[in-house]
């Protein structure tokens, strides 16, 4: 149970809770179009569609062959992984939206029922292209000596090896259930997978059982014995298939089939509007209800009998025929994201171990190096430990008097969360904002919540009426000049284990003029009467929309005045449609606009009259890019910030988000030469467009560049020689104002 101690800062009365803004509704120009205020695309792609769109970019990777074939493999559980959640919040969201009627197809601009209609399309012909892609990968492991088999392939050697496993691992996990003698049929988990038995008896009525795989207890994969140079894998699935006469040993059957099925449940938060309830118990008690969530998805093996299909759909109460997904043998394919680590090495990526930042080699101190320069973290490129030292550092430092930090998902050994209790421990005052509405890691965080809250740490839980999304820390110290902070605002969570894969930013700074408005950031987040002022730092949902439609707007009449204009943005989403009719009217007005987005992107390129001046590309490839950059020509006075926000309603007017302009030269020059590596990309690059076919990007070069290895190079090569000192180059430094 959620405890409330001492030390948890309780949140003012709804009255003073953060509102809302309120948009008017209007027509701009003939671009996108409002009505009752909803806004109706009239030139923009569906979120849904371009959403599968960006995940069918994640199959290309698992079918490109210059990627190592063991890697192909785990896209192949990034996509599955991707798509799982896909229907369990966006699919979930249609199905709910379908009851309101025509208020949701104003809303949608469509129907979601004919929105999920053309999803199932998409799904299924995806689904074919995945078993494919599958298929051919088999056939290329084995000719690496490498062999995935099934419970008919085993040799006299493998199974009774697979046998041994079965009852000293495997048989005490099982919990098969006799659907003859349950009166309802029993619950299925969201996420598992489990196998359909049918138990064939001599001239009587079948018997069927259902039995959970039990990939919570034990690993997917067993590699089984090798035999000379051949390696050999079987999946539990297979494991268990092979030892069902044991598991069924007290029935008289003639045969036995099975057929593995999988549900996706809605996971939808919802919580109840009691207030003797802690926003905290809410949440504890909503999670627990997502778990039981309506079915909004059946896979299903389709070499399935339709006894058994016609059984399930009648049991499960899913009857609409666009809700079953016909699939392979074999589903859950989100566990081969761990496939074993087998074969030679080169059917995995080239090592790429994290770079020292150049200016952190040799130093004993890091705010010391702070107090000089601005730092900029580029991961996965550099290491995450220099945050984890910077941490450290605070935390024992007797000058330092408090931390305050953002924490949104954090790994599940945090060296994060250790080095908080640390400096709680050696009397620094430390402030946790922990958002317990983070998406899937609710009851992660209501525990590292409570942790904290056991080791003396402050925690706040979040800002009423908004999602607290911002990636701030601020320490202060306590120096000759009088207190002094240093801040860290970046693009990606505090979490080690993500920061080796996804590719994000944190600025590192003891500049005044941001560390003063982190600091008021923090004061809003501890009292939400206290909005503050913000010259600096870009915060929604006060001035971020506002902010960015006003730099747009500036290059609008800079291209009119004939002068330089252009905006370059590397964002994960591109969704909001306000912002979008507001790049259409800046292409309009001749403003050069290029656009790099991983993921959904509504906006459509190149359409002549409207947006022939913006290029759109995705880059998806051995990391995740979640970081954003966002780059303004002014005037020719240049501005840079990095954001924890994308372009999407509710990062702009419902989260809380933090971008920060990055003033220092050289790290503007850093941010550059990312945009111009990944925008010379002919590798992992697509075309973003209108038929949304995800063609690969070419460029004029004949040398293959994989944007990926380039920053790789690129960072390595910033990086100090071996002789321990940091080199400042004094010139780039911009001076710091208070």
């Amino acid at each position: 149970m959620p405890i409330t101690p001492k030390k948890v800062i309780k949140k003012k009365p709804s009255s003073r809770h953060v509102k809302r803004p309120v948009r008017s509704a209007k027509r701009t120009s003939g671009f996108v179009k409002r009505s009752s205020g909803f806004a109706i695309p009239s030139q923009v792609i569906s979120r849904d569609v371009s959403w599968l769109s960006f995940n069918g970019r994640v199959l290309q990777e698992a079918e490109d062959p210059r990627n190592p074939l063991v890697e192909r493999i785990r896209f192949l559980g990034i996509f599955s992984n991707n798509r799982d959640e896909f229907f369990r919040v966006r699919v979930a969201t249609l199905l709910r939206m379908s009851k309101l009627g025509k208020t949701a197809e104003k809303m949608l601009g469509e129907h979601p029922e004919k929105i999920m209609d053309k999803i199932q399309k998409v799904t299924i012909k995806q689904q074919e292209h995945f078993e494919t892609i599958y298929q051919n990968i088999l056939k290329e492991l084995t000719a690496q000596n490498i062999f995935m088999i099934n419970e008919k392939e085993l040799d006299k050697v493998q199974g009774k090896f697979v046998k041994d496993y079965f009852h000293d691992y495997v048989l005490q996990t099982l919990v098969p259930i006799m659907l003859d003698s349950t009166p309802e049929f029993p619950y299925l988990k969201d996420k598992s997978i489990y196998l359909i038995i049918k138990l064939i008896r001599e001239k009587k009525r079948p018997n069927y059982s259902v039995v959970e795989i039990p990939t919570d207890k034990l690993p997917r994969f067993l590699v089984l014995p090798s035999a000379d140079d051949k390696k050999y894998i079987i999946l539990l699935d297979d494991v268990i298939r092979y030892n069902l006469d044991v598991v069924f040993s007290i029935f008289e059957y003639k045969s036995i089939e099975s057929y593995t099925i999988k549900l996706t449940r809605d996971a939808e938060l919802d919580m109840d509007n009691d207030v003797s309830k802690s926003l905290v118990e809410k949440i504890a008690k909503g999670v627990k209800k997502r778990k039981k969530g309506q079915p909004v998805r059946m896979i299903f093996d389709d070499a399935m009998p339709e006894d058994i299909l016609k059984y399930l759909r009648t049991k499960l109460k899913l009857q609409k025929q666009d809700r079953w997904v016909p699939g392979g043998r074999y589903h859950n394919f989100k566990d081969f994201i761990d496939f074993p680590r087998i074969g030679r090495s080169d059917l995995r990526f080239h090592p790429m171990p994290p770079i020292d930042h150049k200016d952190f080699v040799g130093q004993r101190s890091l705010m010391k190096v702070l107090k000089v320069k601005d730092v900029l973290l580029i991961y996965p490129y550099h290491s995450f430990l220099h945050t984890i030292e910077l941490l450290r550092e605070a935390s024992i430092d007797p000058k330092v008097v408090s931390i305050k930090i953002t924490l949104y998902r954090v790994a599940n050994n945090s060296n994060i969360i250790n080095a908080l209790i640390n400096a709680v421990k050696n009397g620094k005052e430390v402030t946790a904002v922990v958002e317990v509405q983070a998406r899937f890691d609710e009851e992660a965080n209501i525990q590292w919540a409570n942790n904290l809250i056991e080791e003396g740490v402050k925690v706040v839980y979040g800002v009423p009426g908004l999602k607290v999304h911002s990636k701030l820390f601020l320490i202060t110290r306590k120096e000759r000049d009088g207190m002094v902070n240093y801040a860290s605002i970046g693009t990606g969570n505090f979490n080690e284990n993500t920061a080796k894969l996804y590719s994000d930013f944190s600025l590192l700074t003891a500049d005044k003029r941001i560390t003063n408005e982190v600091a008021t950031v923090f004061n809003f987040y501890l009292d939400n009467l206290k909005k503050g002022v913000y010259k600096h730092l870009v915060v929604s949902p006060f001035s971020m929309r506002r902010k960015f439609m006003a730099l747009i707007e500036k290059e609008i009449t800079n291209a009119a005045a004939g002068k330089d204009a252009y905006i370059f943005l590397k964002l994960n989403s591109l969704v909001d449609l306000e912002l979008i009719n507001k790049l259409y009217q800046a292409s309009h007005a001749g403003v050069k606009i290029k656009l790099i987005v991983r993921g959904v992107c509504s906006l459509v390129p190149g359409v002549k009259g409207l947006s022939e001046h913006i290029e759109v590309i995705s880059v998806i490839g051995r990391f995740l890019e979640h970081g954003r950059i966002f780059i303004f020509c002014n005037g020719g006075v240049e501005k840079y910030y990095i954001s924890s926000g994308d372009w999407m309603v509710r990062n702009l007017d419902f989260r809380s988000e933090v971008a920060v302009p990055v003033y220092d030269k050289e790290l503007k020059a850093e941010l550059r030469k990312i945009i111009d590596i990944q925008f010379s990309d002919n590798t992992k690059s697509r075309i973003i467009d209108k038929k949304q076919k995800n063609q690969y990007r070419k460029t004029e070069s004949k040398v293959l560049l994989n944007s990926h290895d380039e920053l790789y190079k690129f960072i390595k090569q910033k990086k100090n020689p071996p002789d321990g000192k940091t080199i400042i180059n004094k010139e780039s430094i911009e001076v710091r104002r208070d």
